[in-house]
């Protein structure tokens, strides 16, 4: 493997071929500025595909933060799209839908077989947001959370992610197949940072603020259908990541 520092947004492609089989999107931007975030997030996913048209596959990673429907079940793949991360990303969920309609343009232009994937709660020995609450409640930090019930995604570990992968180009097509990218288990923030706090012997602490991301559970039917089910538990994924970065005070 040879790794090259690319500029996506500026769509400089010189240093790299273009005879890939395969090609994994994951690159993001939440710089905040809407010029950069759209040309990284949106326009970058043209060029990558127009540089590499000849591809038997193309993955974009996406976001379920693509979704906003105006209750907290379980998004389909048909679910409203929306601003949901607005309060705390001001540019991501809207550079992410636009990347998602230029995967698809691509797509049937160029005849590049593409799935876009909408990932949820990525997280796992390298990190994620659960690492960043676990944090914020070793140091006492109040975790923000929406008024009302508790806000449930579906978190998926970082060995599902891998897993999972060669499935999704499997599914790749033209038209683009769009899928929720999640774990199998609808969990809560409050419930996965109650579990932080009892194994790293810390309570944490919540500041219920309307401008906190609400709860943005997926449904897994399409996903079970393409590309089976997800198998680590979250709990046992949670326990991992605070091992790897505090075995000081978790045990293996």
């Amino acid at each position: 493997m040879r790794c090259e520092t690319v500029n996506l947004a500026a769509g400089d492609f010189a240093a790299i071929p273009s005879d890939f089989d395969y090609i994994l999107n994951l690159a993001v931007a939440k710089s905040g500025n809407w010029d950069k975030d759209l040309g990284a997030n949106a326009e970058s996913v043209g060029l990558l595909m127009a540089h590499c048209r000849n591809a038997k596959g193309f993955l974009h990673c996406s976001s379920a933060a693509v979704y906003d429907p105006p209750d907290d079940e379980p998004r389909t793949e048909r679910a409203a799209l929306g601003d949901n991360h607005k309060p705390l990303f001001p540019t991501y969920s809207i550079s992410k839908i636009a990347g998602e309609v230029v995967a698809r343009t691509m797509a049937r232009a160029l005849g590049v077989p593409t799935t876009i994937a909408r990932l949820n709660v990525p997280y796992g020995d390298n990190g994620g947001w659960p690492y960043y609450h676990m944090e914020m409640i070793l140091a006492g930090i109040p975790i923000p959370v929406p008024p009302g019930g508790p806000a449930r995604y579906n978190p998926i570990h970082e060995d599902d992610i891998i897993a999972t992968i060669p499935k999704l180009l499997e599914a790749a097509s033209v038209p683009a197949t769009t899928v929720n990218w999640c774990g199998d288990q609808v969990v809560s923030l409050q419930e996965w940072c109650y579990y932080l706090g009892s194994l790293v012997g810390k309570e944490p602490v919540f500041d219920e603020s309307a401008q906190a991301l609400r709860g943005n559970p997926t449904d897994v039917t399409q996903m079970h259908e393409l590309i089976g089910p997800t198998t680590v538990d979250w709990r046992a994924g949670i326990r991992r990541m605070a091992s790897k970065f505090h075995p000081d005070l978790v045990g293996p």
